[in-house]
């Protein structure tokens, strides 16, 4: 039994996950998990409840709560773990092992890590206990001052691991390691300077230098802007530390002989890594991808990018790079990378291009996008801009100030000149890159009126969108070309596999490999998810896993690892459904071989033949059933794992989803 308060609330045994009822229900039982094994008196569930004056029953809701809880965990077999819910006068006692609380559990790793003296040791220890984590701190509690403060105090504790396991990967020398897991977190938390501090010196090591100072100045403006205070002493020592490593590189550099010979390149010089190649020349990890001859990515004579070095607000030289690195282990794909650039490097429309990379949860679609653009970045020279729009995330939505705020800081706009609406950001965002060869990767978006904001101006620029949704919307009024992702066949799946676990492995047992591609639907991450099972039991043979996953009761909680996993795709996707679409999705998930017609689901709904139609339909734009051929429809295995799990937590439940009525909400995986 675990029970989680990194992310949403929940409690789970093996592969269930326990009904907790709506958001006061669940609050009591974070309460109590806050401060396990003590007793938390009855007035301060009331007070932490309400934020308004409480109502006169506040007492008896409370104990109601508190004994659906004890009855819950004991359907869940409480007794077993160890756990116990216990009245003591008017107090309440939550007794069990500590060990099975996730903030326990993260605070011991956290302790083990010695970043500085240990860093082998501290990275697999950070990146277990961040691994934890499954979204915000006591998602679905009550929004109440009580909660926001727990909520913050373990997120600060949260990113104090990130700091952490940045400082841990900087002594390693794995600095592209540390910028990678610095850069969200700062983009997050925009103003807490020991974060920025360390994104610098990563950014600097890796030889972009020019990206660490600019994310010093930005810094430097929100804290005047925002707070009316001068950078702090950290900041303000990163700053100073890659001037004068820059002035030393400059020295070095002119002191080196002129000619190319062997002392010219300076490669191999001890004292730790090189924060540049060279003085001021721009280091070669910063350059983008050579365009081929005549091509509109080639770079302007002289070295100047076309569009950019004059543009409004724009500092000279300056390129956004703000692309995730590329996907590790990324095999296949060639039609739909093909499909791509037909679309993206179409310059006969005079329109800027737009393609929507759709598929199920958990196809690669992210990873498809991401590799595309990193393959053809040189042909936008002017940038490259990536934001996660959190459609299908946990939480909200990314709304579309927010991220055009990021992207017109990213491309030199001075904060105090960020428009505030959407509407006028969106103006300025397009007005500014109308002339430049910029490419915008907009990834996981709920609908097409979520994007269209975000599409930038002008011929040439292009854009990717990625969803779960077939975002129809973008394809009648902005010409999106849709490029579509399935599922992998049994060669690409065995060939990632293959390049996950080593072809040896693969190859000693390919009818075992074959199994397990049918078992994970030839889903991606379901394989590599498969893979990290493998990987953590090297004696294992292929076979034995596909045995364990015959068993339909452990397939999900097999194909997850840490907070990556089939369950938790699919959870994100079914939180945003309707409470009618729920129900019939759960309905669906009943029939024997996962083929129906729409009379067949409206029978098993209970729905009229129109109501049914039209989910179906919206269940089919979300990738959540297949219309095979009219009137064909197919919901994959997993999917119908996943839905019988689930099956009465939503509208049976009388909890709402996504649509907004009722405490359920979203649940992490």
């Amino acid at each position: 039994m675990d029970f989680s308060l990194l992310g949403p609330i929940a409690v789970t045994t093996g592969s269930a996950e326990l009904s907790l009822g709506p958001a006061k229900r669940r609050s009591v039982l974070a309460l109590l998990l806050l401060q396990p094994n003590t007793t938390v008196p009855l007035e301060q569930l009331i007070d932490s409840l309400w934020e308004d004056e409480p109502p006169e029953h506040a007492r008896t809701v409370v104990q109601g709560h508190v004994s659906r809880l004890r009855a819950t965990l004991a359907e869940g077999g409480a007794e077993a773990y160890g756990v116990e819910l216990t009245t003591h006068g008017s107090a309440y006692l939550l007794r069990l092992p500590e060990e099975l609380i996730d903030a326990h559990r993260f605070g011991e790793l956290v302790t083990l890590a010695r970043p500085e003296a240990a860093p082998a040791d501290a990275v697999p220890l950070l990146r277990e206990a961040l691994g934890l984590w499954r979204g915000p701190a006591l998602t679905g509690t009550v929004t109440s001052p009580p909660f926001a403060a727990a909520a913050h105090a373990l997120e600060e504790r949260r990113l104090t691991a990130v700091e952490a396991l940045g400082r841990a990967y900087g002594a390693l020398g794995e600095h592209e390691q540390a910028a990678a897991i610095l850069y969200s977190a700062a983009v997050n938390h925009p103003l807490r300077e020991g974060l920025i501090a360390g994104l610098m010196r990563a950014l600097f090591r890796t030889g972009r230098q020019s990206d660490a100072l600019e994310w010093f100045h930005r810094t430097r403006r929100l804290l005047s802007e925002e707070l009316g205070v001068d950078p702090g002493e950290r900041l303000r020592g990163a700053y100073e530390e890659i001037l004068r490593a820059e002035a030393a590189g400059k020295v070095r550099k002119a002191a080196a002989p002129p000619s190319g010979g062997a002392g010219a390149s300076g490669a191999g010089s001890a004292g730790g890594p090189r924060p540049a190649t060279g003085g001021g020349a721009r280091p070669a990890a910063e350059e983008p991808p050579s365009a081929a001859p005549g091509e509109t990515g080639a770079p302007a004579p002289g070295g100047a990018r076309a569009g950019a070095a004059n543009g409004p607000g724009q500092r000279a030289g300056a390129a956004p790079r703000l692309l995730p690195r590329p996907p590790a282990r990324f095999l296949g794909r060639e039609h739909q990378l093909t499909s791509l650039t037909q679309v993206l490097t179409d310059r006969t429309t005079g329109e800027s291009p737009l393609a929507v990379v759709a598929g199920p949860a958990g196809v690669g679609k992210t990873a498809c996008a991401v590799q595309w653009a990193h393959l053809h970045a040189g042909s936008f020279p002017d940038g490259q801009l990536f934001a996660d729009l959190r459609g299908f995330g946990e939480g909200d939505e990314a709304p579309p100030a927010e991220i055009l705020r990021d992207f017109l800081l990213a491309l030199g706009t001075p904060p105090e000149r960020v428009p505030r609406s959407a509407e006028a950001a969106s103006a300025e965002f397009r007005s500014l890159v109308a002339e430049r060869r910029l490419l915008v990767v907009l990834d996981n978006a709920r609908s097409s009126a979520q994007v269209r904001p975000l599409l930038p101006g002008g011929p040439h620029c292009a854009t990717v969108v990625t969803s779960r949704s077939r975002l129809d919307g973008l394809v009648a009024t902005d010409w999106a070309r849709p490029v579509g992702l399935q599922a992998l066949g049994h060669e690409e799946g065995a060939a990632l596999l293959g390049a996950m676990l080593g072809p040896d492995r693969v190859a000693e047992d390919p009818a075992a490999a074959r199994e397990l591609v049918d078992l994970c639907d030839g889903l991606p991450l379901a394989l590599r998810a498969a893979a990290a099972q493998l990987t953590a039991r090297p004696r294992w043979r292929l076979a034995r896993l596909a045995a364990a996953l015959h068993d339909e009761r452990r397939r999900l909680a097999l194909l997850s690892a840490e907070d990556t996993g089939v369950a938790a795709a699919l959870r994100m996707s079914v939180a945003r459904l309707s409470a009618d679409d729920a129900r019939l999705l759960s309905a669906l998930a009943t029939t024997s071989d996962g083929h129906l017609n729409a009379s067949a689901a409206a029978a098993l709904a209970g729905y009229d033949q129109e109501r049914t139609q039209d989910g179906l339909d919206r269940l089919a734009e979300m990738h959540l059933v297949d219309e095979e051929a009219t009137d064909v429809y197919t919901i994959s295995t997993l999917t119908q794992l996943f839905a019988r799990d689930t099956r009465g937590e939503s509208g049976e439940s009388g909890e709402a989803g996504p649509s907004g009525t009722g405490d359920g909400g979203a649940k992490s995986g």
